[in-house]
């Protein structure tokens, strides 16, 4: 049974490289030649993904220099949402302290009417991802996020989330004393990241801007596999916020957390179970990217994103399976990946009508 199962995850994994080099590459290094060459035409940008939803809380500054910071932060993030991973602008809101344009104000009112709209207008099978840039305090136990006006508690942002369809969720909190958003929040299918470990770490974090920019960047592709998952954006981000301490020679006093496995535990690394929904969890739309605007086919790439996550799901519980139960397993979504992959395979090939 191991044998075959070994062989079976060969044959996936040369299946998968196949369908990897069938794909084009782009942001190759230019080869310098000396006969002059006609530009490139830039290619055609690909209808946004309308699975993804995002929504940008941007809450208040309390000093200029914050709101400037703020405001950078808010304005890169939503860039990289709607120019580089695939993000309907329609479908990307954004709250501020002094809004602009189609942006909101950043009140509790304003949150509670946009959670409404969200519930209406998600589905089951849609992704939501959340990102709050701001202040945060706790004060009594009770964590909250400081908004114009009157604030929402982590609890009320669990209700918020809860009364919500869709069952993937990606909630970034970048504040202070956002730890203690964790446990009100976790559920399982969500992803949760805070800057800090909990709400006595109340000094403005710098987490934001470095996880903001980890997003499409090619240096936290920890697996060089062309994209950015969203434990690689946590992960880049850590490291480059200890990175900024350990220079300037003072002690850390922000502690990121990551928890998706649902039990209400974070943790300052991939450990104890959390991490592995995170590590199968992308900013982008690669199938979309790769099917070039086929919707059959985006479908198949979808398919295998998805049977490639459940055997890192598995993986992730080898440990409560017996030997055989994990083969059997392991076994059965291999062979469903390789069937997968050469209708992929095939409905590449030029001329394919599959």
């Amino acid at each position: 049974m191991r044998l075959l199962t070994h062989t079976i995850l060969l044959t996936v994994s040369l299946a998968i490289s196949a369908c990897a080099q069938e794909t084009p590459v782009t942001n190759k290094p230019q080869i310098k030649q000396d006969a002059p060459k006609a530009e490139a035409k830039p290619a055609p940008k690909l209808p946004a993904d309308l699975n993804k939803f995002a929504v940008v809380i941007t809450g208040i500054s309390g000093e200029e220099v914050y709101a400037k910071q703020f405001g950078e932060w808010t304005a890169t993030l939503r860039q990289a949402l709607t120019s580089q991973l695939g993000f309907a602008e329609e479908q990307v809101f954004v709250l501020t302290e002094k809004p602009e344009g189609r942006e909101r104000k950043a009140s509790s009112d304003a949150v509670r009417q946009l959670f409404v709209e969200l519930k209406n207008a998600l589905k089951p099978d849609n992704q939501l991802f959340v990102f709050f840039i701001g202040h945060g305090s706790y004060i009594d136990k009770v964590a909250k996020f400081n908004l114009v006006g009157p604030d929402l508690s982590a609890g009320d942002y669990g209700q918020l989330f809860n009364a919500l369809p869709a069952k993937t969720l990606v909630i970034v909190n970048t504040a202070s004393g956002s730890g203690e958003f964790v446990k009100p929040l976790a559920r399982e299918g969500r992803i949760i990241i805070t800057a800090t470990r909990s709400g006595q770490e109340l000094n403005a974090p710098h987490f934001a801007g470095f996880f903001i920019a980890a997003l499409g960047n090619p240096e936290a592709d920890a697996d060089k596999n062309g994209r950015v998952s969203v434990l690689e954006a946590f992960e880049y981000a850590v490291k480059l916020t200890d990175g900024r301490y350990k220079k300037k020679g003072i002690l850390l006093s922000e502690h990121a957390l990551i928890e998706d496995n649902g039990d209400g535990t974070g943790h300052e690394k991939a450990d104890a179970g959390d991490g592995t929904l995170a590590k199968i969890t992308y900013f982008d739309s690669l199938p979309q990217q790769q099917a070039g605007g086929d919707a059959a086919l985006a479908k198949l790439f979808s398919e295998k994103m998805r049977l490639e996550g459940e055997v890192e799901k598995l993986k992730a519980r080898k440990t409560q399976l017996s030997e055989e139960d994990y083969d059997n397993e392991l076994e059965k979504l291999l062979i469903e990946l390789a069937t997968l992959n050469q209708g992929i395979k095939a409905k590449q090939k030029p001329g394919s009508n599959e």
